[in-house]
């Protein structure tokens, strides 16, 4: 099967209230393939409470450590957009404002340092309102994500769709097509798509539709998909085959669950298909009634940590000897039970013993000497 190659589209590059820019990230091309992640709450707090700006930013900061690349805002009214704007302008994250329905919420929000505009055709309005947006951005030097979903497509493909005259997918792209057209109208083209169904095969019809017709670089993933463990499995399928494919320039695993774990799923995905390297790789077992060490407690303690910190290395995390050194002597470091004690191991080779009857002490020594050892590699 033939696919375009997608054209490049930059991001960020907006100056910041205390000097620098935000960082540039550029779709398409042979660029790497970029995450995203969505802000999961209300941020109109940031308007009456410094406290609570630097909490988000802080927490952008962690998120930017785990190695999410972009970061949409929700912008549901005026109030949202300046509370966006504030946000903006202290972090180098490229951040995207999320707009439906009101034309005038994007503008407001291209007022300030966003990088990008995220707008859903299917509910925006008419093609004079598209036409104020796509002025501004050019004025500003900032992106457009058309956003389509099977939940907000124009009226009249329903009953397509209802009649079986449609797909699904089929009105998907015909909705991209038609905004698509427009945009060559008004001869911009710093255009991203998205086309996103709750169901695996659907987005992939349509994103792979797409790809045959138009080089714009594809943000992908299955819309609502839903809790951590269905969200990942259909994430998972849809991404693995439109990778393999080559289509796709930037990801979202859209889960009912927390920010950092769709930043986690996506890099694992992009890793595991190839297109993500480097960072640390943790390994751990499931656990079992051989148990001599609380695996679930230390990997919830240490993950984030771990992500976030740039070297290429294995750490393993195992529940008893026989995973211990033996089955994890592959890890450049590794910690694991042996009855009474935990071990700590590079490379197969113990090199520390702990024993203690309190287990807080021993889970604190154990601590303790595996970032010892973690900080030496």
């Amino acid at each position: 099967m033939s696919y375009l190659k997608p054209k490049v589209v930059t991001i960020g590059g907006q100056p910041l209230k205390d000097g620098g820019t935000v960082n540039r990230v550029t779709f398409g091309g042979d660029s790497p393939i970029t995450i995203q992640t969505m802000w999961k709450e209300s941020i109109l707090p940031v308007l009456d409470s410094e406290d609570f700006l630097f909490d988000i930013l802080r927490r952008i900061n962690e998120l930017q450590s785990l190695g999410c690349d972009v970061l949409r805002f929700a912008v549901p009214d005026m109030e949202s957009a300046t509370a966006l704007n504030k946000i903006a302008e202290r972090t180098t994250m490229p951040l995207v404002a999320d707009i439906h329905f009101d034309y005038r919420l994007a503008l407001a929000c291209l007022d300030g340092s966003v990088a990008k505009i995220r707008i859903n055709p299917g509910n925006i309005g008419s093609k004079e309102n598209v036409k104020k947006v796509v002025d501004k951005c050019r004025e500003k030097g900032v992106a457009i994500r058309i956003g389509v979903n099977t939940g907000s497509l124009p009226k009249e493909l329903y009953s397509k769709i209802n009649s079986g005259e449609l797909t699904r997918a089929q009105a998907l792209l015909q909705t991209a097509e038609k905004e698509i057209a427009y945009f060559k109208e008004l001869n911009f083209d710093q255009v991203l798509v998205s086309m996103k169904s709750s169901d695996v095969q659907e987005t992939i019809d349509a994103n792979e539709a797409f790809a045959r017709e138009f080089d714009y670089p594809l943000h992908i993933g299955v819309t609502e998909a839903g809790p951590l463990i269905g969200g990942l499995v259909k994430s998972t399928l849809a991404f693995s085959y439109l990778l393999k494919e080559h289509i796709g320039s930037t990801v979202r695993v859209s889960l009912s669950n927390t920010p950092i774990n769709e930043i986690i799923a996506g890099k694992e995905i992009l890793r595991e298909c190839g297109f993500r390297s480097g960072g640390v790789r943790i390994v751990s077992c499931p656990r079992c009634g051989r148990v001599g060490f609380d695996v679930h407690g230390f990997v919830e303690r240490w993950q984030n940590e771990l992500l976030s910190i740039n070297k290429n290395i294995t750490v393993a995390v195992m529940g008893c000897i026989v995973n211990g050194p033996g089955e994890g002597k592959h890890a450049d470091l590794g910690i694991c039970g042996a009855a009474n004690s935990v071990l700590i191991f590079k490379h197969g080779e113990i090199v520390h013993r702990i024993t203690n009857n309190d287990l807080k002490i021993l889970s604190q020594t154990a601590d303790r000497l595996f970032r010892e050892e973690l900080n030496s590699l």
